[in-house]
Parts: structure tokens; sequence; C-alpha cells
């Protein structure tokens, strides 16, 4: 019988733990390796390290010797703690892990597709089936009662806003649907030179509405909605014209689809979390995709299973955001039910 298997935590300043940590060709299923040093960084070639393990916690001082590196005033702990993590939620976290490995070596659309194939595979798991059961039954979301994204054009600025403020811009269906065909708008037109993506409200989006979670009849459709369907796609095309402007919680798929822009822009107060390994999924909008290009595999991987909430400067030193500034959320007290043009 094949089972995950249990995460290999090795201290990579002891010869025998270092051989531990080669990839094996014994196992149908690779584990997730998890080094760690608490003294002195050791003589190692990091090049080969960092394709070794999935993570490598040390001092705060080493982050910069190789992007596998988190600082933790106690790496031990942090390495331990982060297994345990990946033992409460086994089939995801494990996952994860190879998707990350593989997504980074090909192209941004079949990352996505990668993602995308994972995350259905999921959502027939028995860990996101546990969640559902311990979240318990949920009535369906209301629709809309204003226009779900708001749509401002400026000469060659193409201003979306994310316009849900009592769901606190949560992504759900309407929401994401709206986004796509504004996201459009620039994909087809090529005298749009800027596009501004910001949120209403206290946050720019509190990720994925949990009132829709497990709704999906069908996880092949949902496959292509998240693909051919997604804003994910889009902005990776357009990215280079993409300025994401991110204020307050930016949860799951609200730093997600960030990451895909060409440039962040983050408030000092943001917080910004990718918690579906918790819930028995892996990030599916595109976080296994753009997070891990901006900051590399490992932290993404230590970020989305340990669902840790990390700041503005934290984004900043990593790579995720580009620049800390005061953002202002989008106006959208004078505007009516549909998109408006200037």
């Amino acid at each position: 019988m094949i089972s995950t298997p249990d995460p290999f935590v090795a201290d990579i300043s002891d010869d025998a733990a270092w051989a531990g940590l080669a990839w094996s060709s014994d196992r149908h299923v690779e584990p997730v390796r998890i080094g760690f040093t608490t003294g002195p960084l050791p003589t190692v070639d990091w090049a080969v390290l960092g394709e070794r393990c999935d993570v490598v916690y040390a001092d705060p001082d080493a982050e910069g010797v190789h992007r596998a590196v988190i600082g933790a005033g106690e790496p031990e702990v942090a390495a331990r703690r982060l297994a345990d993590h990946v033992a409460d939620n086994p089939q995801a976290a494990t996952t994860l892990a190879a998707v990350l490995r593989t997504g980074t070596q090909v192209s941004v659309r079949q990352a996505l597709d990668i993602e995308s194939w994972a995350y259905s595979t999921l959502l027939g798991g028995d860990e996101f089936a546990a969640w559902l059961t311990r979240r318990g039954p949920r009535p369906l979301p209301p629709a809309p009662r204003v226009a779900p994204v708001t749509v401002d054009r400026d000469a060659g600025r193409l201003t979306i806003g994310l316009n849900r403020p009592e769901r606190r811009n949560a992504f759900g269906a309407a929401l994401r649907d709206a986004l796509v065909e504004a996201l459009d708008v620039a994909v087809l037109d090529d005298t749009v030179t800027e596009v501004h993506l910001r949120g209403a409200g206290p946050v720019f989006c509190a990720g994925g509405d949990l009132d829709e979670f497990g709704t999906t009849p069908d996880p092949v459709l949902a496959h292509f909605v998240r693909t051919a369907g997604g804003a994910g796609v889009r902005i990776a095309e357009i990215a280079d014209r993409t300025t994401a402007f991110l204020h307050g919680a930016c949860v799951g798929a609200g730093i997600e689809l960030p990451g895909l822009a060409g440039r962040v822009v983050v408030d000092p107060g943001v917080a910004i979390r990718l918690p579906e390994v918790s819930m028995g999924l892996i990030p599916g909008a595109g976080g296994t995709v753009g997070i891990p290009r901006r900051i590399g595999r490992w932290r993404a991987f230590h970020l989305a299973v340990t669902g840790v909430a990390v700041g503005a400067e934290t984004a900043l030193r990593w790579g995720l955001a580009d620049e800390i500034a005061d953002v202002v959320p989008v106006d959208v007290s004078a505007r009516g039910t549909g998109p408006r043009t200037t």
C-alpha cells in the first residue's frame, strides 16, 4: 500500500543527515525534506542543498545565503514545528512540495495547469473532507448588490477595483467572473499601458469565499474554470503592465493573484497569509506559481504549510513586494452597478 511518507528532518551540519537528504529512487512518494542548523553555517554546497530540501531553518542572519534559508530564533524548533504541520495534513503538504519542485521548472502557463490539477485532486481527498466537516454547512453567499468589480479607464491606465467590501472582497464566483471580464479588457486592448489592481474597504482580499468551498459539483470543470476561465492566467499575460496595490488582509487568492503581477506595492499595515494547507488543499489561484518565482519555492512552502502571517517588511525583504507605501482603498462610494470609463 502506498502512503504519504513522514517528513524528513535533518541537521544539515551533520554529515550523515546531509547524506540522508538525497532523493531516493526507491520511494513511490518523496517525503517533505526539512533542514536546520543551530550553529554557524556549515560549509555546504547551497545550490545542492536547495535542490535537496524543501526548506532550511537557520539563524536570521543567514537568510541572505540562499532563498531556501528562513531565519528563526530556534531553528530546530521551527523545523520540527513545520514537520508537525506537515503531519497534520500530509497529503496536502506533500502534494504542495511536489508541485513547487516541478512548477518552478516549467513555464507559468504549465505551472498553473499543474497547480490546478493538484488542487482538483485534493478536492476529493480525505483532508479537505475533514475540514468541510469541521466547518459545518454554510449557506451560499448572497448575490452582489452592486458590481463586484469596478473598472475605470483614464487614457492608457485601467484601474480595476475589487468591490465586495461587505465580504472583505472574498474571491467568490461572482467577483472572479467580474475580475476576469475586467482583465480581458487589458488582454485584448494593447492601448491599455497600465493596469492597477486595488481593493475597496478595509482589506484588499480575504481569500476564497469559504461559503462556496465544497460546492463544486465537478472537479474537472473546476479545473477549467481555474485555468482557462481564471484570473491568474490573465494577470500573468499582462504582468509587465500590472501593478497590485495591497492593504489590510491579503489572504489566499488575495496574495496569490497579486503575486503574478509585475509589480506589487504594499501598505505598511498589510498582513499576508496562505491558509490552504490547513484546509487539506494547496494554493489554487496561482500561489504555487507567482509567489515562488518571487521568493523561492522554499519560503512559499513555509508560508503555505505554517499559515503564518507576514507583514510589509518581510514581504519587501523576501521580494514578495517591490515597494512599501501608503495604499488608499479604491473609492467606489459614488459609483453605480456597472463599469465607468473616464
